[in-house]
């Protein structure tokens, strides 16, 4: 057999052929019984139409219609077998590229300075990149003070937006406030070291930068020389918005006499800082598309071979329709013919055409 040639799939399906000799035997055995009926003691052959009502076929018949089922049988068994040939290679998705997102569902980011606030916007950015993904493997890592990962990195982008409604404030612990960035990139470190230290691995973080930690800029630079690069899309306004309380209101300053609001802004020089110890970009969420574009190139920088990230799959040319269309081809006159055949007279239509003439 040629690589690219003529072949079937399931050639097993052709073993019900053997069903033809004995369905020939059985109607060779039941047309003799009929011949030796009792019934043919009390009148010729050419008169037990007349008697009783029906007419056996005719041998010539009987086999015609043997035949004509043997034919539709053994093309519905090609079928079945999957006759194919010629092939498609594609290229699989490139397993060199994964990009680990830290989404930041703190108090802060449920400041309204962006439209509908900023965890929405968030949301929307990240519906986006997903969306707009084709070659990146992706994971989801949500933090306040405590990091919960809501998906490792896979393939299955079904997933990740089935949960992106569910991305709230409330996944924080309530008596917890803050977030802790240094908890979240340890955890995003554990999750990217199971990874080939060859492939492509990078973090996005999304946030508005409302962090208060020391030592974040050498945590990130220290995971760039482990080949995990840092980019960052920063959600919010330098101008900033109060921050809302869980009971309702905003939060306010508690070491503050004046007990005056809270106020949050969009920390971009740590952000962008950020992302330069990391070796990434930065980029201000909007509702373009320019962020997530730049982002999704950036992460599909993938220091594998060529050789090395060239998996293909083939896919066959099935064929199996062809038989099909015979099958609907020799089954197309006996439909003609039952759609002419006229309908049977009801008992009471007959009648009363019989008394009427």
């Amino acid at each position: 057999m040629l690589d690219r040639g003529f072949h079937f799939d399931q050639p097993l399906w052709f073993l019900g052929l053997l069903l033809i000799p004995p369905v020939a035997l059985w109607l060779a055995r039941s047309a003799a019984q009929a011949a030796r009926a009792p019934i043919h003691r009390y009148a010729d052959p050419h008169l037990l139409p007349h008697l009783t009502g029906t007419r056996d076929l005719s041998a010539p018949e009987r086999w015609g219609r043997f035949l004509r089922w043997s034919l539709l049988w053994a093309l519905l068994l090609t079928a079945m077998a999957g006759p194919r040939w010629d092939y498609t290679d594609l290229r699989l998705f490139h397993p060199g590229n994964n990009l680990l997102v830290l989404l930041d569902v703190s108090r802060s980011m449920l400041a309204e300075d962006v439209s509908p606030n900023r965890l929405g916007r968030a949301r929307q950015e990240l519906q986006d990149l997903i969306v707009r993904n084709r070659q990146v493997r992706l994971g989801l890592i949500v933090f306040a003070t405590v990091p919960h990962v809501l998906a490792p990195i896979t393939e299955d982008t079904t997933s990740l937006l089935n949960a992106l409604p569910a991305l709230s404030a409330d996944l924080a612990s309530p008596g917890l406030q803050g977030s802790s960035l240094t908890r979240a990139l340890m955890r995003a470190e554990s999750l990217l070291a199971g990874l080939p230290e060859e492939s492509a691995r990078a973090v996005l973080l999304i946030s508005d930068g409302d962090f208060d930690e020391p030592g974040l800029r050498e945590q990130v630079a220290k995971l760039a020389e482990q080949g995990v690069r840092l980019h960052v899309l920063g959600v919010g306004t330098p101008g900033g918005a109060t921050v809302p309380a869980p009971q309702g209101g905003v939060i306010v300053d508690p070491s503050d006499p004046q007990r005056r609001p809270v106020r949050s802004a969009l920390n971009e020089a740590l952000l962008e800082g950020l992302a330069q110890a990391g070796g990434g970009i930065y980029r201000r969420a909007d509702y373009r598309d320019g962020d997530t574009k730049a982002i999704l190139e950036a992460a599909i920088v993938s220091r594998l071979p060529p050789e090395a990230s060239d998996a293909r799959t083939r896919i066959w040319n099935e064929r199996y329709w062809l038989p099909v269309l015979l099958v609907g081809a020799l089954l197309l006159p006996q439909f003609r013919e039952l759609a002419r055949r006229p309908a049977r007279r009801r008992p009471a239509d007959q009648e009363s055409g019989g008394l009427s003439s």
